[in-house]
C-alpha cells in the first residue's frame, strides 16, 4: 500500500480548510514555508496540483478542493477510532451514546449526579442520530429509541415514551383556557413541530398525537418547524407555541415551572422505548457496570 506521508496530508488539509498556508501553519505550530513545503511535497509525490498560486495568496484547485473533503472524512474516521480504542484501553473512561435530543434534555441534566456517586469514572458523549457499531467498540453503552430488538447486544427497556401536550405558562396566560384537544385545532393555536427523521419514521407527531386523542386533524397543520426535539422545546418555553413531547425529552422543564402539560397532562403511549443497548459482558468493567446502574436507577426515579 502505497500512501503520501502523513505529515503532507496534514498540511495540505489544513491548508484547504484555513484558506492558506500562515493559518495553517498556526494549527500545526509549524512556519509557513513549512506548509508550503509540505504541500510541494504531496503535489510531487501525487503528480497533481493542489493549489494555484498567486500574488495575493493560495487557492485550492478542483482537484485539491475533493482530495481535501476526501481526507477530511478520513481523518475523522481515524479520530473516532483512536478514540475508541484508548477508551476501551482506558477502564474509567465510558462512552455513553444517544440521540442529541436526550442526550441534552435527559442525560446532560443528571451527569452531576454520577460524578458524585462515581468520580473515579469519566463519561464521554457521543450524541448523533446515527446509530453507532458497539461491537466495534465506537461505545461502551448506547442509549437507542426503538423498536428493538437489537440481536447481538444485551438489551433491556429503560424508558417508555408518553407523549404530553406542553406550553409555557406565559403563552397559556396570554389566551383562553385550552380545556379540550380538540380547541387546538378549533382555535388554530400556534403549533410547534419536530421534523421527522428517516431513523425514526412513525415517531409520535401532532397528526397522530391528535387522532389518538380523538382529534380529526386538518389536511395541514401549520407551525413553525425544527430539527430536533430539544429545539421545539427550546421554543416552547419561549412562549412561541404548544409543542408535544415525551417525558424523557422534556426533563426537568415540567419541575422547573418552563413547561406546562395541558389536558390534564393527557399523554400518548408512544411506538418506540428507549433501550440500554451493552456488548455482551460489557459490564464486566465496573465502570461500566457503575453506569448502567446509574442510568436504571435515574430512569426508575424518573417514572
Amino acid at each position: 500500500m502505497r500512501l503520501p506521508p502523513l505529515s503532507s496530508l496534514r498540511a495540505f488539509e489544513a491548508a484547504v480548510r484555513h484558506g492558506g498556508f500562515a493559518r495553517a501553519a498556526e494549527e500545526l505550530a509549524l512556519t509557513p514555508n513549512a506548509v508550503a513545503h509540505q504541500v510541494k511535497q504531496l503535489e510531487a509525490w501525487l503528480d497533481v496540483r493542489l493549489f494555484d498560486r498567486h500574488a495575493r495568496g493560495v487557492l485550492p484547485t478542483a482537484a485539491g478542493r475533493d482530495y481535501a473533503m476526501a481526507i477530511a472524512e478520513l481523518f475523522a474516521q481515524l479520530e473516532t477510532a483512536t478514540r475508541a480504542l484508548k477508551s476501551r484501553h482506558d477502564d474509567r473512561v465510558v462512552t455513553v451514546t444517544a440521540i442529541p435530543s436526550f442526550v441534552s434534555r435527559w442525560l446532560m441534566p443528571r451527569l452531576t449526579t454520577l460524578a458524585e456517586r462515581h468520580p473515579e469514572v469519566e463519561v464521554r458523549v457521543l450524541a448523533g442520530v446515527q446509530p453507532v457499531d458497539l461491537a466495534r467498540g465506537e461505545a461502551d453503552v448506547a442509549i437507542r429509541l426503538g423498536p428493538g430488538p437489537y440481536p447481538g447486544l444485551a438489551a433491556e427497556v429503560l424508558i417508555e415514551e408518553d407523549f404530553v401536550a406542553v406550553a409555557s405558562r406565559a403563552f397559556l396566560a396570554a389566551r383562553a383556557p385550552l380545556c379540550q384537544p380538540a380547541e387546538l385545532v378549533e382555535r388554530r393555536v400556534p403549533l410547534l413541530h419536530d421534523e421527522i427523521v428517516p431513523e425514526i419514521p412513525a415517531q409520535i407527531d401532532w397528526p397522530r398525537w391528535l387522532r389518538a386523542v380523538g382529534v380529526t386533524p386538518p389536511r395541514r397543520l401549520s407551525g413553525h418547524l425544527f430539527s430536533h426535539t430539544y429545539l421545539t422545546l427550546e421554543a416552547a418555553m419561549a412562549g412561541q407555541g404548544v409543542a408535544i413531547a415525551s417525558h424523557a425529552t422534556l426533563g426537568d422543564a415540567v419541575r422547573a415551572g418552563l413547561l406546562t402539560p395541558l389536558f390534564g397532562g393527557l399523554a400518548v403511549r408512544g411506538p418506540y422505548r428507549y433501550h440500554l443497548l451493552t456488548r455482551p459482558g460489557a459490564e464486566e468493567r465496573p465502570a461500566v457496570a457503575a453506569v448502567c446502574a446509574w442510568l436504571r436507577e435515574e430512569a426508575a426515579r424518573a417514572r
